[in-house]
């Protein structure tokens, strides 16, 4: 599948998406978010793809931000519509069933942060920037950057970091919880492909049915979601890959996953 803006490929159930505007430091423009959404279409309708990986092209940028040169020619209409379609496509990649990781090599601002936020969870590179510096221009966040961000790292950090603009490093990421592991440059694809490939080779039904749980629970009480939990963990019992752990665990082998979703 070939792409002006971005680059994706598939290979050994693991899609890797990588954010292809070098010059403009993978700014986000109208093209580059139409060809986000048929992507996000393709890993819909493809139940081989266990794993999905988001990144940047070159060394310098995951996504720096929306395109300004576009930005600052919309009148409040467009502004709004723009906004709302970032919004819903990066709704539906934190919808997607499957994992998804962001591998933050480089600037990740705006909406490159907002993005990464969309991710199930993030791998930076010791390079890596962020920040949500759309207060600096007299905007803030439009792609949902003001919502999750502070239901990740609180509202009270979530306002200093909105309201000043101030970009912070991956280490900082890190203590603010954003960020699950900091790599070297050279090393962060293999870092991440190494825990997608191990997350691929689970049960597809069980890693699914557990990010939903996860995604249900987080906004209910605990009353809730543990009985969203229970009825789970039941029907993952219905899957092959079960039968296939289960009897794996007592014959003392390995589990041969298959991921298949057929009775």
């Amino acid at each position: 599948m070939a792409f002006e803006n971005l680059i994706f490929e598939i290979e050994n159930r693991i899609a890797t998406l990588k954010f292809n505007r070098p010059k403009a430091l993978n700014a986000l423009n109208q093209a580059l978010l139409e060809e986000f959404g048929t992507v996000l279409d393709e890993v819909e309708k493809n139940q081989e793809i266990r794993v999905l990986i988001l990144t940047g092209a070159g060394e310098k940028a995951f996504v720096a931000g929306a395109d300004i040169s576009e930005l600052a020619k919309m009148n409040p209409l467009l502004a709004k519509r723009f906004a709302t379609k970032g919004q819903k496509l990066f709704s539906r990649l934190e919808s997607l069933p499957i994992p998804v990781i962001a591998a933050v090599n480089g600037f990740a601002l705006g909406g490159g942060t907002e993005v990464a936020l969309a991710c199930d969870f993030i791998y930076a590179s010791e390079k890596a920037v962020f920040g949500l510096p759309e207060i600096t221009l007299g905007l803030i966040p439009g792609f949902g950057g003001t919502q999750r961000l502070a239901r990740l790292v609180g509202t009270n950090m979530a306002k200093e970091l909105v309201f000043t603009g101030r970009t912070f490093s991956a280490k900082d990421a890190q203590s603010y919880g954003i960020v699950n592991k900091v790599c070297t440059p050279d090393s962060l694809m293999e870092e991440v492909m190494k825990t997608a490939m191990a997350i691929a080779a689970k049960g597809a039904v069980s890693v699914r049915a557990a990010k939903e749980a996860i995604g249900c629970g987080k906004d209910v009480d605990l009353e809730t979601g543990c009985r969203f939990e229970a009825d789970a963990f039941g029907l993952c019992m219905a899957s092959k890959d079960a039968a296939e752990g289960t009897s794996a665990f007592l014959e003392k082998r390995k589990a041969d996953f298959k991921g298949s979703f057929e009775e």
